[in-house]
């Protein structure tokens, strides 16, 4: 990943704050998108002066095609696209209201679309490039009362697969990753700590995450990989 041009979504979240030590530490320069000023502060403290001139945070709204497209246009190459934005909310189909659906799949889903097809463009100008989305466990296995996410997630899987079969021939791959529970702050506060010895930690997945966007990846394609934790 040395002195890769990494485009990193949702890098303030949980898992994103796994990711960024990762690949700074492996040598990529990191664009990462933000909504709120107030979670980046924290994340710029944590960062040597060295690691915060490899790592760009750009304020940016990934369900907006045009803010999307001048991220993607203002980067100087795009080597690899990690896409961490995602969340999840609970209940049941009968009673899920339709606005939060559609939340759900625009948070999940959409913002995945726009991305990937921005990127795109700039990774097959270049013949190279490596997309590496985040599904879920439940897209694999839904559950109850997560059937918008489910649904969202498993849709992400399906996208990446098809650029994957798209990009074939091309010196680009896709893959996504299947996490179940992510030991993060947010869900330890949402789900409580009983259970969260045998969830998925943040840097396992990055160290994974890294691997996908890296060079060494190239003959892994539209993989959906599990990673389950004990749980």
């Amino acid at each position: 990943m040395q002195a890769k041009q990494v485009l990193l979504t949702g890098g303030t979240g949980g898992l994103g704050q796994g990711v960024i030590p990762v690949l700074l530490a492996q040598g990529a320069e990191l664009t990462v998108p933000y909504r709120r000023v107030a979670k980046v502060e924290p994340l710029k403290k944590q960062r040597s002066p060295a690691e915060l001139a490899r790592l760009h945070f750009v304020e940016a709204d990934l369900s907006d095609e045009a803010a999307v497209a001048e991220l993607v246009e203002a980067m100087p190459r795009v080597d690899a696209l990690i896409h961490l934005v995602g969340g999840f909310s609970m209940g049941k189909t009968h009673t899920y209201d339709y606005s939060d659906w559609k939340k759900a799949f625009n948070l999940n889903l959409d913002t995945t679309f726009l991305v990937c097809k921005q990127v795109l463009q700039r990774m097959l100008a270049q013949n190279y490039g490596r997309i590496v989305t985040i599904g879920s466990r439940g897209a694999a296995q839904p559950a109850a009362q997560l059937a918008a996410y489910s649904a969202a997630k498993a849709g992400v899987v399906a996208l990446t697969q098809a650029i994957a079969q798209e990009t074939q021939g091309t010196g680009i791959t896709a893959n996504v990753v299947l996490p179940s529970v992510i030991d993060t702050s947010a869900n330890r506060e949402a789900m409580g700590t009983d259970q969260a010895d045998q969830w998925v930690k943040p840097t396992s997945l990055a160290h994974l995450i890294g691997f996908l966007a890296s060079e060494a990846a190239g003959d892994i394609r539209g993989a959906a990989i599990p990673v389950y934790g004990d749980a």
